[in-house]
């Protein structure tokens, strides 16, 4: 396997390496199931699996080097790796700030092995780069709160999965990354506001696409020295060169939780609404690449959820 070193400093950059997971050798076989687990409807292993060579297959063709971790545990970690259901939500497991890599901590217990073995091989594959010491007293961290807008600002938000204490104790090594500001915001603390990526992305380098509610909440805004005020949402945003796309109506994972392959393309479900999406002016001559993943969507979480960037140009 080839590892260039961790660089990204967007989320819309050119995507040439990508950390991800495939499904659980599990199928969810009933509704009550499947809501014990958090899960949004049953799902079949086998249809997953089908999903997630789709996934692949795209992400590949676009020239993006796919690294499966799942490949290279050892065989007993392996084992028990196969049959955790959430293994392919990869991005909340860590996060490339510049050329640094943090690791997140599971808000739920039920995910702690999963970032336990991920954080492993990054420390092995990355050990200049990875130290998973700084996690020391850090009680929830999951990267799917966190959206990297440019080489200047990070936007986190403050929810269910991960806590204000963490990130405050986190913020210090974002800024030695490389990092001048950071925004910070509470979403309400439900099911389809669970992490920052289910109501706003980064769609391309000055437009973020929004559910329309956080046009009325306050961002707090940190940098070096401290808390340096405040702002609302779209001030926020605007002042770090991004329009935004307001939405009233919307499916919350197909819609929201897209990726961006590069400034011209964005990997997107085919359960989303692709003509609203490309409604906004400075989206409608963007490529959208729709694919199916509506199987692995039902365990609430969506492309984004699925790929943890490691390279962007």
């Amino acid at each position: 396997m080839r590892l260039e070193q961790p660089n990204c400093w967007s989320e819309h950059g050119a995507l040439q390496t990508v950390l991800v997971c495939s499904p659980s050798v599990q199928s969810i076989p009933s509704l009550q199931v499947a809501e014990n687990v958090q899960w949004n409807a049953p799902v079949q292993q086998d249809v997953a699996m089908e999903n997630h060579h789709s996934l692949i297959s795209v992400l590949k063709q676009e020239g993006v080097q796919v690294i499966d971790y799942a490949l290279y545990l050892d065989l007993v970690t392996r084992q028990l790796n196969e049959q955790l259901i959430n293994r392919f939500f990869v991005r909340d497991l860590a996060c490339v700030f510049g050329n640094t890599i943090l690791p997140g901590i599971a808000g739920t217990f039920m995910r702690r092995a999963e970032y336990d073995h991920v954080h492993k091989l990054l420390e092995n594959w990355f050990p200049e780069t990875f130290t998973k010491d700084v996690t020391e007293g850090v009680k929830a961290l999951e990267y799917g709160d966190v959206l990297i807008l440019n080489a200047n600002a990070v936007f986190i938000n403050i929810g269910m999965r991960t806590s204000l204490e963490s990130v405050e104790q986190m913020m210090g090594h974002i800024f030695q990354a490389g990092f001048t500001e950071i925004g910070l915001i509470s979403l309400p603390r439900r099911a389809d506001t669970l992490h920052l990526d289910m109501n706003c992305n980064v769609a391309a380098e000055d437009v973020v696409i929004a559910k329309s509610y956080m046009y009325y909440l306050p961002v707090q805004v940190v940098n070096k020295e401290g808390i340096k005020g405040y702002d609302m949402t779209e001030k926020f945003l605007h002042r770090h060169g991004f329009d935004i796309y307001w939405l009233d109506k919307y499916e919350t994972i197909p819609d929201i939780n897209f990726l961006n392959i590069n400034p011209d393309t964005l990997l997107i479900s085919k359960q989303a609404h692709k003509q609203m999406l490309k409604s906004h002016p400075k989206l409608k001559n963007k490529r959208f690449i729709e694919i199916d993943v509506s199987e692995l969507e039902k365990a609430g979480g969506g492309i984004r959820c699925m790929t943890l960037p490691l390279v962007r140009k």
